[in-house]
């Protein structure tokens, strides 16, 4: 790929938003199966077009809270690079959890398309 040049604007990163961490956590280790914290981070990343990014500072924490509410698990293995990861993977309580979390934002992704909607007349 060719560098930008100046007068070209630098794609927005964004953050992630407040509350979300968990549900994009849970649904990549639904959709995914058991992955390494690192793997989990390239997969949101990517999942974004590399619009999001996510720092150890903001997934370690959510990968602990998420085991400590009992809604993932986890073991140590060997990733593909052959050294010692700590796998993560969805429980039973997880997949409820994320079954909750979905409708949740669903119902409040709608809620905000009828706003914008509204605004625009």
């Amino acid at each position: 790929m060719p560098p930008r040049s100046a007068a070209q604007p630098q794609p927005h990163k964004t953050g992630v938003l407040q509350g979300t961490l968990d549900l994009m956590v849970l649904k990549t280790l639904e959709a995914l199966g058991p992955l390494h914290g690192y793997g989990i981070a390239r997969r949101l990343e990517q999942a974004s077009d590399a619009m999001m990014t996510m720092n150890q500072g903001t997934l370690y924490p959510a990968l602990i809270r998420l085991e400590q509410r009992g809604w993932i698990d986890s073991k140590w293995g060997v990733s593909e690079s052959n050294r010692r990861a700590k796998y993560y993977s969805l429980t039973r309580a997880g997949e409820r959890q994320l079954a909750r979390e979905t409708r949740n934002w669903e119902r409040v992704a709608g809620i905000i398309g009828r706003l914008l909607s509204s605004q625009r007349a």
